[in-house]
């Protein structure tokens, strides 16, 4: 076959996600960064091409066609992105990973993330491009985060697991192929899926919102807005404490859970060793001590 089964898949993946456990902390923080970014510049690029379509469906369809290629570039071109990294937990049910190796990983790659998404809105803030098309995207950018920061804790806790557990299956289907064009599309249907539905990822709202935060500073951009007083929701402390916290604990529950746990069951549980599951005829020879 020239894509990997689910069970090939789940063995298959524990390398991976014991080297990443295992990375040391500087390439560890670069890549997270170069995640963050593109995360962040697929963010901004679905923004662009959504912010004047009438048609919300049409318009979330769009975005998800546009934000799918954020994923593709931190899977083909490689980088660190802390949701993805939730599947390590597959290591430490294994026993391949410890608890520390891995909590070590999700801070430092989050931060990691958080500093490229910042970056990126940064540049973008600079750029002057939030008064395209007479402030129409500075208002888009602004109306999204408060869409986004006006959810309610179980609100957004639910759509974050809805969410990740989409992304990490994303990430799995990814593991199945074995050239960059399947790679590219067991990505990218789970992505605009995720994006099409609005469901809450943290990485990207750690773009989304802080946008939202700085465009409100146009004048013209929070006028075309027409949030009015929505608008005082935009704040760095609500960010963390109504959006960021609840979307981040619900993307480890969906991808911890819903894909990591359940796949460990479903293919490694009661297999003592990876050899175990991939060459059982050698690992009883060894058992036997022949």
């Amino acid at each position: 076959m020239n894509f990997a089964t689910p069970s090939e898949v789940c063995s298959g993946s524990l390398q991976t996600w014991k080297t990443k456990a295992n990375l040391p902390l500087g390439p560890m923080f670069v890549l997270g960064i170069l995640a963050g970014a593109y995360i962040a510049l697929a963010a901004q690029g679905a923004t662009m091409v959504t912010h004047d379509i009438a048609g919300v469906g049409v318009g979330r369809f769009l975005s998800g066609v546009i934000f799918a290629t954020g994923l593709i570039m931190v899977v083909i071109a490689g980088a660190e992105l802390f949701t993805g990294n939730i599947m390590i937990w597959i290591g430490v049910l294994d026993g391949s990973v410890t608890l520390g190796k891995m909590l070590r990983n999700w801070f430092w790659v989050y931060v990691a993330n958080f500093v490229g998404s910042l970056l990126v809105v940064y540049l973008i803030y600079l750029s002057g491009l939030w008064t395209f098309n007479n402030n129409m995207v500075g208002a888009a950018v602004i109306k999204t985060a408060v869409a986004k920061n006006s959810l309610t804790f179980v609100g957004a806790l639910s759509r974050g697991i809805l969410c990740n557990w989409l992304v990490c299956l994303a990430v799995w289907m990814a593991f199945a192929g074995k050239d960059v064009i399947s790679k590219i599309f067991g990505i990218f249907f789970p992505i605009m899926m995720f994006v099409a539905s609005n469901f809450e990822h943290s990485i990207a709202n750690m773009y989304y919102i802080p946008a939202g935060i700085l465009a409100k500073n146009i004048p013209a951009a929070l006028e075309a807005s027409r949030v009015g007083a929505k608008v005082d929701v935009l704040t760095w402390g609500s960010f963390l404490q109504i959006n960021l916290l609840p979307v981040t604990l619900g993307n480890i529950i969906g991808a911890g859970l819903f894909v990591a746990t359940f796949y460990w069951f479903a293919y490694l549980h009661g297999k003592t060793t990876v050899a175990a599951a991939a060459e059982p005829e050698k690992a009883a020879a060894a058992a036997a001590g022949r």
